[in-house]
């Protein structure tokens, strides 16, 4: 093999080491003699072998698992709690360039800001009122990674573990208030029964057709049962004569 053949076979390797091919989702930062560049991609472009080097970045979405954390709850509560985060990288250039781990940090970041937002409610709140803590998490961690190129679009508590204790106080508080609203629903139907009572008594108490009619409507149901004794109730009406008669002998 001779010196030109070689030196043609180095030159075609050189050649295809330096090319570079990135997918959609890819971005690359190129730096030439420790000196950030251009951001490349994707599709196919050419380093300059022992001089330009880079470093790959995917812009897809990024789903980041919130470890538990202890948290002390507004109202001295001890608890544990995880969450989910979904961040992209807008920027590769910052990525790359303001911070050492952009992931690593954004993992820390997401970490120590849980703690202290939760820090900040009562565990009722935290409980109750999950969407409203997920935003503030979401826009907190996303103002502090936007100069880092990083875009957090989701923060989500998955889970909160609560002492055993606390969870026996929070099924009899539970109860305890399904026990009053079922006093209070069944005193409002009392009260509204007895109100329709009150009124259909006067409409009928007007003429004494009205209470006769209805007399005869209950007798009508009572006979369809299958009953072998009915009660016949008579009217106190109908015996004045006969005890005014009494009275004068």
């Amino acid at each position: 093999m001779g010196v030109t053949t070689i030196l043609i076979v180095v030159i075609v390797l050189i050649v295809l080491s330096s090319i570079k091919v990135l997918k959609e989702y890819e971005r690359a930062t190129v730096f030439r003699l420790g000196r950030f560049i251009k951001v490349k991609g994707p599709g196919i472009f050419i380093l300059w072998p022992g001089i330009d080097k880079m470093t790959k970045v995917a812009l897809r979405v990024i789903t980041m698992d919130v470890p538990p954390q202890d948290v002390i709850t507004k109202d001295n509560i001890s608890i544990k709690v995880n969450a989910v985060g979904y961040f992209r990288v807008f920027d590769p250039a910052k990525a790359i360039l303001e911070v050492e781990d952009f992931l690593y940090a954004t993992s820390q970041l997401a970490q120590t800001t849980l703690r202290s937002v939760l820090g900040e409610y009562e565990l009722d709140e935290i409980l109750g009122q999950r969407e409203k803590i997920n935003l503030r998490l979401q826009k907190i961690i996303d103002q502090q990674t936007d100069p880092w190129g990083i875009k957090v679009s989701t923060v989500e508590i998955k889970h909160v573990d609560i002492p055993q204790e606390m969870q026996r106080a929070i099924a009899r508080q539970a109860e305890a208030e399904r026990e009053r609203r079922a006093k209070v629903i069944h005193a409002e139907g009392e009260l509204q029964a007895a109100d329709k009572l009150n009124k259909a008594a006067k409409i009928i108490g007007e003429t004494s057709v009205g209470i006769q009619l209805r007399f005869l409507q209950t007798l009508t149901e009572v006979a369809t049962e299958k009953n072998s004794t009915t009660i016949f109730p008579v009217p106190i009406d109908l015996f004045t004569p006969f005890i005014k008669k009494l009275e004068k002998e």
